[in-house]
């Protein structure tokens, strides 16, 4: 069974009315993994490997790397799609935060990157300690537990506290002492799972019997469980109460225990490793510029945390519909030039936004904004690119002929192979030629893209390349960890 349709199911078992997992993310990235989680053909994934391997340092080191590698969680108001567009709240910080890094910057190709990877919230804090990640952009409670290993960091401005919300028909009880023996389902990982276990020795204490807490699937998220206590599958939870309250709007059948907090007045921030002091200090000073009652901070939770836009909808029914089809024809054109879907997606995205009445003032027309003469050319043969999937299908061909002319030295890696095929896709293959050559005039290697060819090309073309090819590998580094975090295996049935 396909990733939509296990949703779907999922969905319709814990919804009542129309109150189902409408988030955006959910009807935009389900159709995206339904379409693109399959075994693709040996050769055609883009490298995202290095992201992989461990790093743990500090943010010197981090500057030199030029890349910061950004946890985020998927949900309808931190991290989300809008069709292929990461968006939310974290999304928004992030991008402030990258634009503090590179104050002063002038060329391109010095520029600090930060990525976007999308996990599980249960791998949120794991991933950050074992070096696969540099900050854990996620709104986390800072707890004694958390920080003997962390550092925190806020704007120290509001106090939040973890609230019981229950189903309707759920009786909740007068004060805390009434949890006693009652099953309580949360995320794993979490401060509300410490905070529980904290109360339950409390009652120890003094004679009451424990409350049976259990933890959820990791892979679900605050926003599913609230979904499946509104359709009465999970009868108690525990929750930040600034969600539960924004949530309470959009799910009518959860009561929100104000008076049931367990654990009052937390900070909430971002998280880095102890041994990374230089990267907690800087991201310190941000979140002084952010912090609530200035201008961007005030604008960013007016946006995402008091109002319902974003959760709730209708209206992105539709989008989920086209940008279902849009995935198919990238995986179809893919798959037919040696492609990975994603990339070509992102790729499509840099472009146009996958907006098919897009014209650009050179003539360049629709998705993959390409010229017709381009695709009329021999090379292409697709003389009329006026709809979505010949443009798309025109897009995909000329980065195959690209690829193939002019870039299928074996001495050049798979994920450099298609650097240059974006860069040359973006200002010609003469003109990546020269790119080349002025690397290797440069002592850089001429055959990797990524911190060597991007170095000439910036001197050469300017910015507008190298922030090209960096954009789209942005784009589909989300579009892959995100599938990875939802953990959906390959499958024929």
């Amino acid at each position: 069974m396909s990733f939509l349709r296990n949703r779907s199911a999922k969905a319709s078992s814990v919804s009542v009315s129309s109150h189902r997992l409408t988030g955006l993310y959910f009807l935009i990235l389900g159709a995206l993994l339904l379409v693109f989680w399959q075994p693709l053909a040996h050769g055609n994934e883009v490298d995202i490997s290095a992201l992989e391997k461990p790093y743990t340092g500090d943010l010197a080191e981090l500057k030199k790397r030029r890349l910061i590698r950004a946890l985020v969680v998927y949900s309808p108001t931190d991290f989300f799609f809008v069709k292929g567009k990461p968006s939310g709240m974290q999304v928004e910080l992030l991008k402030e935060y990258e634009k503090q890094l590179n104050a002063g910057i002038k060329r391109e190709s010095d520029r600090i990157n930060i990525v976007f990877i999308p996990v599980p919230f249960a791998d949120l804090i794991p991933r950050l300690q074992a070096g696969k990640g540099d900050i854990a952009a996620h709104f986390l409670t800072e707890t004694p537990e958390r920080r003997k290993n962390l550092r925190f960091v806020s704007a120290k401005r509001v106090k939040v506290s973890e609230l019981v919300v229950a189903s309707k028909d759920t009786p909740l009880p007068g004060d805390l002492d009434g949890l006693a023996g009652l099953t309580l389902k949360v995320l794993p990982n979490s401060s509300y799972l410490e905070h529980l276990k904290a109360l339950n020795q409390d009652f120890s204490r003094r004679g009451l019997k424990p409350m049976d807490i259990q933890t959820v699937d990791p892979q679900l998220s605050s926003e599913d469980i609230l979904e499946m206590v509104n359709a009465g599958v999970i009868k108690m939870t525990v929750i930040d109460g600034y969600k539960a309250k924004l949530w309470k709007k959009v799910l009518p059948d959860i009561q929100v225990g104000d008076n049931l907090a367990v654990s009052r007045d937390n900070y909430l921030g971002w998280a880095v490793r102890a041994n990374n002091p230089e990267l907690a200090a800087d991201l310190q000073r941000f979140w002084k510029k952010v912090r609530k009652g200035t201008l961007l901070g005030n604008m960013l939770i007016k946006r995402y945390y008091k109002t319902t836009r974003w959760i709730k909808n209708p209206a992105q029914e539709q989008a989920r519909d086209k940008f279902s089809q849009l995935l198919r024809l990238f995986k179809k054109y893919g798959d037919k030039y040696g492609f990975d879907a994603l990339a070509l997606a992102a790729q499509g995205f840099q472009e146009s936004e996958l907006d098919q009445s897009r014209r650009s003032h050179r003539g360049a027309i629709g998705i993959m904004q390409l010229l017709p003469s381009t695709a009329a050319d021999k090379n292409i043969g697709i003389p009329d690119i006026s709809t979505e999937e010949n443009n798309i299908h025109a897009g995909a061909r000329y980065m195959a002929f690209l690829r193939d002319r002019y870039f299928s030295d074996p001495a050049i890696a798979p994920v450099d192979r298609m650097a240059f095929s974006w860069a040359a896709y973006n200002a010609g293959p003469a003109k990546v030629r020269k790119m080349r050559a002025k690397a290797q005039e440069m002592g850089l290697d001429p055959n990797r893209w990524f911190g060597n060819v991007e170095v000439a090309a910036a001197r050469i073309v300017g910015r507008e390349t190298v922030r090209y090819v960096a954009n789209i590998y942005k784009y589909y580094t989300a579009y892959k960890y995100l599938m990875q975090a939802e953990g959906i295996k390959p499958s024929a049935s």
